[in-house]
């Protein structure tokens, strides 16, 4: 007799074949933000950086697997959900609540100075030789600049700060470093991707490579980009960032996920950025 978990397999692998005949294929659709100071056209679509040749030939944003309705909100940011999150972090950043009073503003100025921090990230920090996303340097700034005790990697304070530091780099194009120190963890992170986990014995690579633009069940499997993150997921009314993805995915396959944060999801977001590499950082997105 067939386990249980088997059977669940079996059942996951039937839904994502005869599910994914309905339609295939992303959206041919061109996304052009309005701005307070104009429009910018974001790409969205861009041939596949080298690693993956021999997997994909062009790469998509998840912005073109949503719906109309979905894709709309997020072609102006008046009607953008997570913006509210951006404007949140902006009063935080102008916060006095380091332990004497500091601010994110009394040591950096402007938000703007963090423009292409996000294009770039996960990288490895010159000085520590550590594997650093933007919320490890939010908190480098939080415990050693300020006094205080580190913010969660998913709390709504963290979110709030990487909406703010995110959007800086909207239009920028992803271009994280997977050579050089950068390497070890970029071939960790490549390991886990492929590794089956869980009772569904599935990896990344089963839904976001090899069924890609096919549905499973009602939604329509991306190529698991994560430029557009943080993002204003609907289906959970607030913003979800690529750590908080990871685990969500990795509980979907029936398994005891890594903690957000963890040294096994930093490398993978390396590993899942460096297959986004040349698509526009989207700042803060609107995904299903």
């Amino acid at each position: 007799m067939r386990s249980h978990a088997t059977t669940l397999a079996a059942a996951a692998i039937w839904s994502l074949g005869s599910l994914g005949a309905a339609v295939a294929g992303p959206v041919e659709d061109t996304l052009v933000v309005t701005t307070d100071e104009g429009e910018i056209e974001l790409v969205t679509t861009a041939p596949a950086p080298d690693h993956l040749k021999d997997v994909f030939d062009t790469i998509y944003s998840g912005w073109h697997f949503r719906e109309d309705e979905t894709r709309d909100l997020e072609r102006d940011d008046f009607d953008n959900p997570g913006m509210v999150f951006v404007d949140r972090g902006l009063d935080m950043w102008n916060a006095e609540i380091g332990a004497n009073g500091e601010s994110c503003a009394s040591c950096h100025g402007g938000p703007e100075s963090m423009k292409g921090l996000r294009a770039v990230t996960p990288r490895v920090d010159p000085e520590s030789g550590k594997l650093m996303l933007v919320e490890d340097y939010v908190n480098e700034c939080v415990t050693e600049r300020m006094g205080k005790e580190a913010w969660g990697m998913t709390s709504n304070e963290m979110k709030d700060m990487l909406a703010l530091i995110s959007l800086q780099s909207r239009g920028e194009i992803v271009n994280v470093a997977i050579d050089g120190p950068a390497q070890p963890y970029w071939e960790k992170g490549r390991e886990i991707y492929y590794t089956r986990y869980g009772q569904l014995e599935m990896s990344c690579a089963n839904c976001h490579e090899d069924n890609w633009g096919n549905f499973i069940r009602a939604d329509h499997l991306s190529q698991g980009q994560v430029n557009g993150f943080p993002t204003y997921r609907l289906k959970d009314a607030g913003m979800v960032t690529a750590q908080q993805r990871f685990v969500g995915c990795v509980r979907d396959t029936r398994a005891e996920t890594f903690k957000a944060g963890s040294d096994e999801f930093k490398a993978l977001e390396l590993y899942v950025a460096s297959r986004g590499n040349g698509l526009s950082v989207e700042g803060v997105s609107v995904r299903h």
